[in-house]
């Protein structure tokens, strides 16, 4: 029988903080270059990568290269996963963190379709595919990082920070290009001035490298691997693949985690990425208001995500996560009927609301996704939950919102094709348990009341599990 593995001490809180930032930053840079590609596919990339065709379905074949990153994400969720689990997870968000920079910088220097021809539009749905294969694993590390470091108690709290790092990077993208295109004319813009903040990822990423490699690997990680190795040493059986592992012990939490990002996934890429179509075509409102409406919203964004994470904490994962997701499908039809009167405080409020209520599903989202999982397969079981469903939600949201939007010349099938969303994840929601009381050290993959005992059994989950 093992002996009962003493749970690694908590970090200081200024480590605590360190560990956070390094977290946030990187996943701030990373969200950043991924929603930059999101928005310029919005604004430019029909005219520059698909100039023969007309505007909206420009528009739609510069989101379907959009979409090729999300379907490289799971890619990346395995890949990253497997080694995050085998290896650590700071060697491997440094890499995800070069990976994804190294790709938006490429992206800046690019050639257009008048240059080259069909080659640009070939050339640039590989880089996005590199973006969304480091995106894949870039985004469990960063939330397990902060969760196998943290407190307990406020787990969520912390853990719902590495998520601002999405309306942050949303924020820095947009801002960026709010810039530009008031600083610069509509042809200065379309010619060279997209360039910029796609070349300026460069800098961000020196940055993020420097603060990442600072910080110390996850002790909940370290402690599972002395385990490991004690087990090795003692000829026990080799470990499963974590990936098996994952299909075998935890494959209910992996269609619960599926189902919740759901309406998360859809709903933000509609109110972020969307709008700047629906606005502009269907609204009249200048490109310019519409930048500015999502750069305000993801203000609010940014500060209400560690809120809604410190409510999970008092809660519990489930009410807050349930909040944002029945909110959010009640939400649609003022948000349309608000854009539709082509002010710009009714577009702000639509956004504001709809990102408020979006936050509530994804700030507890780390935390909860990370108690799900034993510490030997839990970057692996994490990441496949949150990216294997990013390609059937927000892979495909902005397309089939406008293709939506193009067949029937109204925002009603969007708003129905997102309440549908809502109520997907309500279902899987109702069907989880609560995971606010578990012990990171401590989760069988055995045990179905796993949820809701947090005291430590004697043995470890690694034992167990592996």
């Amino acid at each position: 029988m093992s002996s009962p593995a003493a749970a690694p001490p908590a970090p200081a809180p200024n480590n605590l903080k360190r560990i956070v930032a390094a977290s946030l930053i990187g996943t701030t840079i990373e969200w950043y270059d991924f929603f930059l590609y999101g928005s310029a596919a919005a604004l430019v990339f029909n005219e520059l990568f698909f100039p023969d065709s007309d505007p909206l379905v420009g528009t739609l074949l510069s989101f379907l290269t959009y979409a090729v990153g999300f379907a490289a994400r799971p890619i990346g969720a395995l890949v990253f996963g497997h080694y995050g689990d085998r290896l650590g997870r700071k060697k491997l968000l440094v890499l995800s963190l070069l990976m994804m920079g190294g790709a938006t910088f490429a992206i800046g220097l690019m050639p257009t379709h008048a240059t080259i021809g069909s080659m640009a539009p070939i050339l640039l749905t590989v880089l996005r595919l590199v973006q969304g294969f480091a995106l894949g694993g870039e985004w469990g590390g960063a939330v397990l990082l902060v969760s196998e470091h943290g407190d307990a108690r406020r787990r969520g709290f912390w853990a719902s920070w590495p998520q601002t790092g999405a309306p942050a990077g949303q924020l820095l993208a947009t801002g960026v290009l709010a810039l530009l295109t008031a600083v610069l004319s509509e042809s200065a813009f379309v010619s060279w001035g997209w360039r910029i903040p796609f070349l300026l990822s460069g800098v961000l990423v020196i940055v993020g490298l420097w603060i990442r490699l600072s910080v110390d690997e996850s002790p909940v990680f370290k402690e599972a691997l002395k385990r490991v190795e004690a087990r090795k040493a003692g000829n026990a059986p080799a470990e499963r693949m974590p990936l098996v592992a994952v299909l075998k012990h935890h494959w209910r939490d992996v269609l619960v985690a599926m189902g919740a990002r759901m309406a998360e996934n859809i709903s933000y890429y509609v109110i972020t990425a969307f709008i700047l179509v629906y606005a502009t075509t269907s609204a009249g409102v200048s490109k310019q208001t519409a930048l500015n409406a999502v750069l305000i919203a993801s203000a609010l964004h940014f500060a209400v995500i560690p809120a809604w994470g410190a409510l999970s904490d008092r809660w519990g994962r489930r009410p807050v996560y349930l909040i944002g997701a029945v909110g959010v499908g009640l939400w649609m039809f003022p948000f349309f009927a608000l854009i539709d009167t082509g002010g710009f405080g009714a577009l702000l409020l639509a956004v504001t609301v709809g990102l408020v209520m979006h936050g509530a599903m994804y700030a507890p989202q780390a935390a909860f996704f990370s108690e799900m999982f034993a510490t030997r397969m839990r970057y692996s079981g994490a990441s496949i939950g949150a990216q294997f469903a990013s390609v059937a939600a927000g892979a495909p949201a902005p397309l089939i919102a406008t293709a939506l939007l193009s067949d029937y010349g109204t925002s009603t099938p969007i708003a129905l094709y997102v309440i549908a969303a809502s109520l997907l994840t309500v279902v899987a929601i109702l069907a989880a348990k609560e995971t606010r009381h578990r012990d990171l050290t401590d989760v069988s993959p055995e045990r179905e009341d796993a949820a809701s005992t947090p005291v430590a059994t004697g043995k470890t989950e690694d034992a167990r599990a592996l």
